[in-house]
């Protein structure tokens, strides 16, 4: 078990790390001037790229969440309520990534009316949804 727990542990990490470095490439697309096509390409293949990667890390990161719960039988019991506010934040986690995918495609389509501002604001969500996420894993505060 506690070798499914570290690669749970080291997914989990780095599809957290793609989606705090995503909305940072948002960032940059909405500040890019409207003339600047080879900018606006560039981070365009950054974010497609990263997006894909982040995605592909994401996948072993819920698997092996899902192999410890259900396999090893891990938050089954009484107090443990932590478990279900845990699998809460991994469901607004798929939430935040399916709206990076959906943002990015409206950047492809050249269809972005948000400021720099919103995403900056937006990329602190991650932050948060992590926190939570450990809180809740660590201190199982119910």
């Amino acid at each position: 078990m506690l070798w499914v727990k570290a690669f749970h542990i080291v997914f989990i990490a780095s599809w957290f790390a793609g989606l705090f470095y995503l909305p940072r490439i948002f960032v940059n697309l909405a500040m890019v001037e409207p003339g600047s096509i080879a900018e606006r390409e560039r981070l365009l293949l950054m974010a497609r790229k990263l997006m894909r990667f982040t995605t592909l890390l994401a996948i072993p990161a819920l698997g092996l969440g899902l192999w410890l719960w259900l396999g090893y039988g891990v938050g089954r019991g009484p107090g443990n309520g932590w478990l279900h506010a845990k699998l809460a934040v991994a469901v607004l986690t798929l939430g935040y990534h399916h709206a990076c995918g959906v943002l990015l495609r409206g950047f492809l389509a050249g269809g972005n009316t948000r400021s720099h501002v919103w995403y900056r604001w937006f990329n602190e969500a991650p932050v948060l949804l992590l926190t939570a996420a450990v809180i809740f894993a660590v201190v199982k505060p119910f």
